[in-house]
């Protein structure tokens, strides 16, 4: 791998590639010191510290809501608006229609359409977000004309951010929007490192037990790379073709099954939803210890302050119920996710169009079943495997008490993730202009 980083920077196209990742980087960083003004930072600080839903979003910012910056929301919505449209793609035929069969043109639509949905969302996150902040007394200046200002302030920054995203991967080497929720995570680290070793002067036990952090947190993250460069490799015989008056012999081959088809999404869905009905039923009365008045706005106000102290109460992050909740969300969005990432069904019909078939399955129905048979034991294992990543390094921080380095299932997925497809892709651009392999001596 280090030859290969050594032999990119000797390469110049590749050179002026990865040039243009680290000058969109630069961009990324001095955009999250651009801060919204009129903005009370005390007030703000406390309501990143009791908001859970906050701290996820900060996080992948790379500290842009800590500072309340244009780019608070981060890429956020972009990243919601491309699930949405995949997911769509397989709810509604002419959206299917157009993925599969548009070809360029109709991939353009789709990211056009992906585009538009990422303003709507952005613009609804956005004015909660606004409200919310106006609400808990962040904004010195509360007028309509100031709410209005930081919400289309929040939203050009993620528009940027999806802009900026859009460049890295046309000009840049690797998937833009992927490389800035990377190095908004990164950007992070240095932060954990410092409190980290300020926290080991309080004795050897805390030194102890970073050390055992450290080398769990080692062993995680070698199996994530396991998880995700393994495969099932399903053998694949291609038939004898006769063209002309010669007949070609059948070659063997195979079809890549990946272990972990859903990614990082299952667990991005899981704690949206655990995280997103709490985040809003406390924007019900924030700051406010009683509600007055009569009438049903006031009697629903109460409820849903009152389901919001039980949910507090009964469903933390650090109880049994939630985490049992949140492991069974990760396991149940791996299986449907990985359903959608492979169809089957077109596999199959693509090896019979081909003219090939897997050995000893015949083609059509059984080829279906025996590949969704196959789908269902290794989707199992990864279901199974994210539903404990995403549990135990919450409950790990918790037993070894090192609570100043922040180790998440998610940031480790993405990081890990965005790093070896970065790599594959300076591995390829460097496989494309090497054929000495293709020549014989």
């Amino acid at each position: 791998m280090l030859n290969n980083l050594r032999a990119a920077v000797l390469v110049p196209e590749i050179r002026q590639r990865i040039l243009f990742v680290l000058f969109a980087f630069a961009w990324f960083v001095f955009m999250i010191h651009v801060q919204l003004p009129n903005v009370n930072q005390a007030a703000w600080q406390r309501v990143l510290q009791s908001g859970a839903f906050y701290n996820l979003l900060g996080f992948l910012s790379g500290g842009a809501l800590q500072k309340l910056s244009i780019i608070a929301m981060g890429i956020t919505p972009y990243i919601n608006a491309s699930i949405i449209m995949q997911l769509m793609t397989v709810v509604l035929p002419n959206l299917e229609e157009m993925a599969k069969r548009g070809g360029e043109e109709g991939r353009k639509k789709i990211s056009q359409y992906t585009r538009w949905l990422t303003i709507v969302l952005a613009a609804v996150q956005a004015t909660f977000m606004a409200i919310s902040m106006e609400r808990s007394g962040v904004f010195y200046d509360t007028s309509i004309w100031y709410l209005l200002y930081a919400i289309i302030a929040m939203i050009s920054g993620t528009m940027f951010l999806m802009w900026l995203g859009e460049q890295i991967s046309d000009k840049g080497i690797g998937n833009g929007v992927s490389l800035i929720i990377f190095i908004g995570i990164v950007l992070r680290y240095p932060q954990y490192v410092t409190q980290t070793y300020a926290s080991t002067s309080q004795g050897a036990e805390s030194i102890l037990n970073l050390v055992l952090y450290i080398a769990i947190a080692i062993v995680v993250i070698v199996s994530i790379v396991f998880l995700y460069q393994g495969q099932r490799r399903v053998p694949v015989q291609q038939a004898r073709r006769v063209v002309g008056r010669k007949m070609f012999a059948g070659r063997s081959t195979y079809i890549p099954l990946r272990l972990n088809n859903a990614g990082v999404i299952s667990i991005i869905f899981a704690i949206s939803i655990l995280l997103l009905p709490q985040q809003a039923l406390s924007w019900f009365g924030r700051g406010q210890a009683t509600v007055t008045g009569t009438g049903f706005w006031a009697a629903f106000q109460h409820g849903m302050q009152g389901f919001s102290q039980w949910l507090n109460v009964w469903f933390s992050p650090n109880g049994v119920l939630y985490n049992i909740v949140y492991f069974l969300l990760v396991v149940v969005f791996t299986f449907f996710y990985s359903s959608i990432v492979l169809n089957t069904r077109d596999v199959a019909d693509n090896l019979k169009k081909t003219g090939a078939f897997i050995p000893g399955i015949r083609p059509g129905q059984p080829t279906v079943d025996y590949l969704n048979k196959i789908l269902m034991r290794i989707t199992t294992a990864a279901a199974i495997y994210l539903g404990l990543l995403a549990v135990l390094p919450g409950a790990l921080q918790r037993g070894l008490s090192v609570t100043t380095f922040y180790l998440g299932s998610t940031s480790l997925l993405i990081v890990v993730g965005v790093a070896l497809d970065t790599i594959t892709q300076i591995e390829a651009r460097l496989a494309m202009r090497d054929y000495r392999g293709f020549i014989k001596r």
